[in-house]
C-alpha cells in the first residue's frame, strides 16, 4: 500500500511499539518500581524516572477523551477527518484518528468507549487507529 501520509520512523526506544502494531498488538511500557503504565515509549518512567520498565500488551480499549474534526487537507488525509485523544484503559492518553464513524460531533460523544484497530501502510508500519465500540464493555 502506498500513501502520502507521513509515517513514523522506528527508533530503538520505539521498536517494541511498532513491532507490536505490525502484529496487531498495542504495546505500552509499565514501571516495575511505581507501577505506572505510560505512553509514548521511553527508556525511563516519566513518573519516578526509574529505568526498571517492561513492555506490556495493552487491552486496546479506552474512551474518547477529546477530538477535533479537521476540515483542512494534509498529506495523506482528505477532509473531514477526526484527530482524537484516547484515554486508554491502562491510563495513558494517545493521539490518534477515529475511523469508521462519520465526522459529526453528534456521533462522537466524549467518554464513549473506543477500541483499537490497525491499518498497515507497508510491511513495517501499521498505525493504531481507534473506532467507536459498542456500549457494552
Amino acid at each position: 500500500m502506498t500513501t502520502d501520509r507521513p509515517l513514523p520512523i522506528p527508533t530503538p526506544e520505539t521498536a517494541h511499539f511498532w513491532e507490536g502494531t505490525r502484529v496487531g498488538e498495542l504495546r505500552l511500557q509499565s514501571c516495575r518500581d511505581c507501577g505506572k503504565t505510560y505512553f509514548p515509549p521511553r527508556p525511563f518512567c516519566p513518573s519516578c524516572t526509574s529505568r526498571h520498565v517492561e513492555v506490556v500488551r495493552a487491552s486496546g480499549r479506552g474512551t474518547l477523551h477529546s477530538y477535533v474534526i479537521s476540515q483542512l487537507p494534509a498529506p495523506g488525509f482528505h477532509p473531514p477527518y477526526t484527530i482524537a485523544v484516547v484515554k486508554l484503559d491502562e491510563g495513558p492518553k494517545m493521539m490518534t484518528n477515529i475511523v469508521g464513524t462519520p465526522c459529526d460531533p453528534a456521533l462522537l460523544p466524549l467518554d464513549h468507549p473506543v477500541e483499537v484497530t490497525f491499518q498497515a501502510f507497508n510491511d513495517k508500519i501499521s498505525l493504531p487507529l481507534f473506532k467507536l465500540a459498542g456500549d457494552a464493555r
